[in-house]
């Protein structure tokens, strides 16, 4: 269905370039629920704005290819000049708005107050929604807006239709998102961090809420989040980002129970388990890496409890180190054997003092925050196990309030244009 090779997109910065995505390749199949995990600022939602080539100013995409159903979204080649220039058969900007976006790949944004007009009511933005995407309009698209409000679990919709955003509580506002994602049926839905405002419990509701809507439309999805336990859940496939790159892809009961990149495995040490026991947590040593100016080599090794000689030279590319029900696992670590007949002879290095000593950053990695700032503050990374059924890890869910999750702010969500939105336009109308 979707197949992205070597994306790159770049931020320049009085201060560098930031490479915020650098060179990642994955694929999302009919059907599946693929993850983008890692810490705030690895790059997952300006990797996912990417799909739909809707990257904030002064952001561009400069390489790389992404397909869609044989379409090509975002395509290069080298001119007569040698510079490299978009292909012909790339999507216009036109088909993008009219083909794609909305009808194909929706959007689940993170924090709902930013993705709804607080001026016009729920009702009157979803039923505009659909009269630009589907072939309904008036009484019609009125219908079909409640319809979709009733189907995402909202009481009342023929009430609640009529009435603002602000009269919604955080739960309903996102099922609000939900159901204009769906609105079109489309074949591939961009869930970047949608539950992250959300507290725990509610957060539950809606993941079973995506879990039976994807069941019931065979919706695939690309799900972006720094929170393993909603990896653990609603997974088939997962890619674990740090600083632009992807270091490990696998199928998630793989990742979790044969982690084989060390960032994953600090990751999920770094957090609480119901599956296991432990006196203490064990936070990543030091802090992210400057974006604009990445360590060479490995970009994790700073931070690596295992890392070698080489790790300081060589940055290599993941490789393929298993393969489990057809899908490959790669990590891109020379301490695996698939690495020996080149990294063979290294040798560990000595555990170097860190300034600092903690859980990881919340960003410097080339994230959602990239085009103003390469740094920001240290976060926690939300700590929650959750069971899944067939595609979640075998983990008992544990929702009974006592857990503390360490949430990313809700303001630190993507802002949306009015293209990104969707939202109505100025004078437009109303159902109030």
């Amino acid at each position: 269905m979707l197949r992205v090779e070597n994306l790159q997109t770049q931020f320049p910065t009085e201060s560098g370039t930031v490479r915020a995505v650098d060179g990642i390749s994955f694929d999302v199949y009919e059907g599946e629920i693929v993850c983008l995990v890692g810490e705030s600022g690895a790059g997952k939602s300006v990797a996912s704005m990417s799909l739909l080539r809707l990257v904030d100013d002064p952001g561009e995409i400069v390489g790389g290819e992404i397909r869609y159903r044989g379409r090509t979204i975002v395509g290069f080649e080298e001119g007569p000049d040698g510079e490299r220039r978009r292909r012909e058969d790339v999507l216009s900007d036109a088909e993008m708005r009219r083909e794609i976006r909305g009808n194909e790949i929706a959007v689940i944004f993170q924090d709902p107050m930013e993705s709804l007009n607080p001026v016009y009511t729920v009702g009157g933005q979803l039923r505009e929604f659909i009269e630009l995407n589907r072939d309904l309009e008036g009484e019609a698209a009125r219908r079909e807006a409640i319809d979709m409000l009733r189907e995402v679990g909202i009481p009342d919709p023929e009430q609640r239709y009529g009435e603002y955003p602000h009269q919604f509580s955080g739960g309903m506002r996102q099922r609000v998102l939900i159901a204009m994602a769906l609105a079109c049926e489309p074949s591939l839905i961009i869930a970047d961090e949608p539950t992250t405002a959300l507290d725990v419990t509610v957060e539950g509701q809606i993941l079973d809420l995506v879990d039976d809507l994807q069941a019931k439309y065979g919706t695939s999805f690309l799900w972006v989040t720094h929170d393993m336990g909603v990896v653990a859940e609603v997974a088939d496939r997962v890619n674990v980002m740090y600083l632009g790159e992807i270091v490990e892809q696998a199928p998630v009961d793989e990742l979790f129970y044969e982690t084989s990149h060390p960032y994953t495995e600090a990751l999920l040490n770094s957090m609480p388990r119901p599956d296991r026991t432990v006196e203490r947590l064990e936070p990543i040593e030091g802090t992210m890496p400057n974006a604009i100016d990445p360590p060479r080599g490995c970009r994790f090794h700073p931070r690596c409890p295992d890392a070698r000689a080489v790790c300081r030279e060589d940055n290599p590319e993941a490789r393929e180190i298993d393969r489990v029900d057809g899908h490959p696992h790669r990590a891109a670590c020379v301490k695996h054997d698939v690495f020996a007949a080149d990294y063979g002879g290294s040798r560990p290095l000595e555990v170097e003092p860190q300034v600092t000593a903690g859980t990881p950053d919340g960003s410097g990695t080339g994230g959602s925050e990239v085009a103003g700032d390469s740094t920001g503050d240290e976060e926690s990374p939300t700590v929650r196990e959750d069971g899944g059924e067939e595609t979640g890890v075998d983990l008992e869910r544990e929702r009974d309030g006592d857990d503390s999750w360490a949430e990313e702010a809700a303001d630190e969500s993507r802002p949306g244009d009015d293209e990104r939105q969707w939202s109505l336009e100025d004078g437009g109308d109303d159902d109030g």
